[in-house]
């Protein structure tokens, strides 16, 4: 739960402003909103990582700000946009780097946990990478990679930034069925897009965010309207209903509107 969070970097840069918003167990909410807007800062002011300058963030109750490092890592598991290391890890390596929360001081992975890792990165359709250098993979494949440490933490609550950046159209779509899968089994997901088709997909609940503040927030039916587009892009796009005959399921699509010039 966040309330009238804020945050700014300098005095009169102001980059979020009196953000509210809740999210319920075992729900998959987006952030949804264009790029610059502060959906990272905010997912960082979440995460403890960044102090906010006003408001709360709260998880289970509790507030974020007085739980140690340890403490949120064991609630909470975060994939960030990009990710870099410095040396030479093997991908399975990376993913290991999730148990750490759950290992004594001094500990190294057991065949166990090398094996609850092997398990994330399959998980994702990377398992072939695993003993390829993180290094050299690329950014998609370091992105799944990403995700599977996530998965590999364990922690109730995934928070993924920008989760589907770099990925092709078939790692898009596993990934959204990824995220489907977890919140079935009682994970809750917080995640960041610029996509309404993906928000539309698989979102329970969102909040549309534009210049530091959230203007509208609700299930993507509501929420994701022509007008709010707009005023969430300054681009026309038209909101198309269709029903899929081979799935027999109906899907709604973002179209943007392309004017002749």
């Amino acid at each position: 739960k966040a309330t009238n969070l804020s945050f700014q970097y300098a005095p009169d840069r102001a980059i979020l402003k009196n953000i509210s918003f809740h999210v319920n167990k075992g729900e998959i909410f987006a952030l949804l909103g264009p790029n610059g807007t502060g959906k990272t800062t905010l997912m960082r002011c979440l995460l403890g990582l960044l102090k906010p300058r006003g408001g709360q963030a709260e998880l289970m109750g509790q507030d974020l700000a007085r739980l140690s490092p340890k403490k949120r890592a064991a609630l909470m598991a975060y994939a960030p946009q990009s990710s870099s290391v410095s040396f030479p890890y093997l991908a399975l390596e990376v993913v290991a780097m999730g148990l750490v929360p759950r290992l004594s001081l001094g500990r190294a992975p057991t065949k166990a946990d090398r094996q609850e890792a092997e398990k994330a990165l399959e998980a994702m359709g990377v398992g072939h990478l695993a003993h390829s250098y993180f290094q050299c993979l690329s950014g998609g494949e370091k992105q799944l990679v990403v995700i599977a440490r996530a998965l590999a933490q364990r922690a109730n609550l995934l928070v993924l930034d920008e989760p589907l950046a770099n990925l092709d159209f078939a790692n898009q779509a596993r990934s959204l069925k990824m995220i489907k899968t977890l919140a079935r089994r009682g994970h809750t997901v917080l995640w960041t897009t610029h996509s309404p088709d993906q928000a539309m997909l698989v979102a329970d609940r969102l909040a549309m965010i534009k210049d530091g503040q959230v203007f509208a927030q609700g299930p993507p039916r509501e929420v994701i309207t022509e007008e709010n587009l707009f005023a969430l892009y300054g681009f026309k796009a038209a909101i198309a209903e269709t029903k899929v005959i081979s799935v027999g399921q109906e899907v709604r699509v973002c179209v943007p509107i392309i004017e002749e010039f």
